[in-house]
């Protein structure tokens, strides 16, 4: 028992902090996020099915008298130092932007924010699609209020963690990942309403693992094809407001009118918005479906939901599609899809619990013989938004 507190996620980042910095820090956490479905609609005012897992960035920090943040990241074994006195710093284009910028966008809210010594150390994968930037960006904004003695609602905390990404560093996401990362709930996914800003928790079944697999292909959401897609859609309803002048979103949009203007647009807006206006459709199906137990319905779903990430927004990868068709083929599994921006990273699987770990040892092995990149496979649970720890 003693080794088991030792090894603990608080023990470690504890005995890291006073090895650097000396004291006894706070602890904050925040999750990583899978998203069961529901992609690339976040930034389409539409609605997503995100779950927080139990994978989390955790946060150390104790104030110090200059204006300055003193921040570690131990699994980088980097440090960075970060002048509060600055009024308009530059992105670096370096992991400190995020939260330089997460410390920039509470300044211009009027926390008056302290200097602090900074630990950071975390078991979300990075480069993955499983949010570890807005783990980041939520566990940083909540130790460095924590740090001022002020405090913010959680949306007011996720929209300026997103603000942050934004403007400072540059990846134009959209809210659900710091969404998920503030409100999530043990044991349930959030039916996101992306304009309202509003999460319905949708419990998940007991009998169901969420299995992630990371093919090991890393992505990068700050790079111009995210941004791209994001202007296609943008494209797509400036075009569609010639016929429908009341529309701001693709979200505004069925699938009946898309169709009806097929001719009009563009190819390539066309496929763009038909995946996410489609998508839309799928969140609100699959919630159905769950509820009702209809688990070959769900992976119906969730195998379209994949088809049209790969054929029409074009963000899947050769590896991701080898890993969803792998998965589809092996005993036990509900359903399979990419999850996250694309462009690399995991998939996320719904998996019956007695047949996780021949999935676990299947995908692995099938994976490695069609790619020769070993996989990182994950069995997580639906996680806990931030919260202090100690």
């Amino acid at each position: 028992m003693a080794s088991e507190l030792e090894n603990s996620p608080v023990a470690k980042i504890k005995k890291i902090f006073s090895e650097r910095f000396g004291g006894s820090p706070r602890i904050f956490r925040a999750p990583g996020r899978v998203n069961l479905i529901g992609e690339h609609t976040d930034y389409n005012d539409g609605f997503a099915l995100p779950s927080a897992i139990d994978l989390y960035t955790g946060v150390a920090i104790a104030p110090r008298d200059e204006a300055t943040l003193r921040v570690y990241s131990a699994n980088l074994n980097e440090s960075a130092e970060i002048d509060l006195n600055v009024r308009n710093p530059q992105a670096r284009h370096h992991w400190p932007d995020y939260i330089h910028g997460v410390a920039l966008m509470l300044q211009n809210a009027g926390v008056p924010l302290r200097g602090a010594d900074v630990v950071i150390l975390s078991d979300v994968p990075s480069g993955s699609g499983l949010s570890s930037s807005a783990a980041l960006e939520v566990s940083v904004a909540t130790a460095l209020l924590a740090n001022a003695d002020r405090t913010l609602s959680k949306l007011e905390i996720a929209t300026l963690c997103q603000r942050a990404e934004n403007e400072f560093v540059g990846a134009r996401v959209g809210i659900m990942d710091q969404f998920a990362a503030c409100f999530g709930r043990a044991g349930h996914a959030l039916l996101l309403d992306c304009r309202a800003l509003t999460g319905t928790p949708v419990p998940l079944p007991s009998r169901l693992s969420l299995v992630i697999c990371n093919t090991m292909v890393n992505h990068e959401h700050s790079g111009g094809e995210y941004n791209a897609r994001r202007a296609q859609c943008e494209e797509g309803v400036q075009l569609l407001k010639r016929w429908h002048p009341q529309i701001s979103a693709l979200r505004d949009v069925s699938l009946t009118q898309l169709l009806q203007h097929q001719s009009d647009l563009p190819l390539l807006i066309f496929r763009r918005c038909k995946h996410v206006v489609s998508e839309d459709e799928r969140v609100f199906d699959f919630v159905e479906v769950m509820r009702r137990d209809d688990f070959a319905a769900a992976g119906k779903l969730m195998a379209e939901s994949h088809a049209s990430l790969r054929d029409d927004f074009e963000v899947s990868c050769p590896e991701l599609d080898v890993m969803v068709e792998l998965a589809q083929k092996t005993e036990g599994v509900i359903g399979a899809r990419m999850t996250g921006g694309g462009f690399g990273g995991c998939t996320i699987n719904l998996v019956a619990h007695k047949h996780v770990e021949s999935f676990r040892s299947a995908v692995e092995a099938s994976y490695k013989s069609a790619t020769g990149i070993t996989p990182e496979v994950l069995v997580c649970s639906a996680g806990a938004g931030a919260e202090e720890l100690l």
